[in-house]
């Protein structure tokens, strides 16, 4: 399994656009992931799903998938979670 942490760079969190960006990308890549928050996980290919955690700007999550050949796109997909989605 591998596992990133990454700190909410958009100062809104995980709100739709956000959201939907981070859950395109994840799609993308075309890996399972998991996104956890405060105990609760989601399936970070669904914005919806994403939303129903309730972060915030400044918090930190856990994305984590099974495929051990995803580093690159483990590092790319946390890397994301840092910038202010919002903003771009």
């Amino acid at each position: 399994m591998i596992t990133r942490t990454a700190v909410i760079g958009a100062s809104v969190g995980l709100h739709a656009r956000p959201a939907a960006l981070f859950a395109q990308a994840v799609d993308d890549k075309g890996i399972d992931v998991t996104m956890e928050f405060n105990g609760e996980e989601a399936d970070a290919s669904s914005a919806l799903e994403i939303m129903t955690l309730g972060v915030k700007g400044g918090d930190t999550v856990t994305i984590s998938t099974d495929d051990d050949s995803a580093d690159a796109a483990m590092d790319e997909l946390a890397q994301m979670l840092t910038r202010d989605l919002d903003a771009e």
